[in-house]
């Protein structure tokens, strides 16, 4: 028997198994996000895959382990992709605008699956809840290391760095769960704008107040 992300899989072509999983854990998203994941079953998610219940068991063994994917596949996303939008960008507060950026574009992709995490994330083990836990401390450190950079050249002055983290990892994150009320109100390059102007503009020393003025608008990659 196969094993993959310490799940395991009675099929061993990892290409089958990831185009599969990824099929049955989107499916499950959808419902987990919408009725809750004690409320959905295998069947409603083979259903809702379009596969039998018996090719689910193929690839999980239990509902616990759909789960379990759904939420790592979120946080596995944050540690592939914001750190590629940060290369090449020397200057620190460029850096913390472009993670600020990459998180909420993130976020804005995967806005069932992230809802989920805030929902669901109990419902796991224990050992499984420490590592989805453990996965999203290393992802908020990516905001941790450019404020430490910008702390350190003198740009901005935090009182708290601590909670200034969670604040720009919170603010991502309610992309998602506030889709409600920002919906008809701000487009995605808006609202990561205003979120700059919340948490970098206030914190800015002399120095980095300068700093920013030179960067100009940001409008997302080129």
């Amino acid at each position: 028997m196969a094993r993959s992300d310490d799940v395991e899989s009675h099929v061993t072509d990892p290409d089958l198994i990831a185009k599969r999983r990824g099929q049955i854990v989107s499916a499950a998203v959808s419902l987990f996000s919408k009725q809750g994941y004690a409320r959905t079953s295998v069947q409603q998610i083979s259903r809702q895959a379009g596969v039998s219940i018996g090719l689910i068991y193929q690839y999980f063994g239990d509902k616990d382990d759909i789960l379990f994917l759904a939420l790592k596949l979120v946080l596995d996303t944050y540690e592939r992709e914001i750190p590629p939008q940060l290369a090449g960008k020397d200057d620190p507060l460029d850096r913390l605008r472009a993670a600020l950026r990459a998180y909420c574009t993130v976020v804005d992709s995967l806005r069932e699956a992230t809802v989920l995490a805030y929902q669901a994330t109990r419902s796991l083990p224990p050992n499984r809840r420490i590592f989805i836990e453990n996965a999203e401390t290393r992802t908020n450190q990516i905001f941790r290391d450019v404020l430490e950079q910008c702390m350190r050249q003198g740009l901005i002055e935090a009182p708290n760095l601590d909670l200034l983290t969670y604040q720009f990892v919170h603010f991502a994150h309610a992309w998602a769960l506030k889709r409600w009320a920002f919906s008809g109100r701000y487009d995605l390059d808006t609202y990561i704008e205003e979120g700059a102007r919340l948490m970098i503009e206030p914190f800015l020393t002399g120095a980095g107040s300068q700093r920013w003025s030179k960067l100009g608008p940001e409008h997302g990659p080129q």
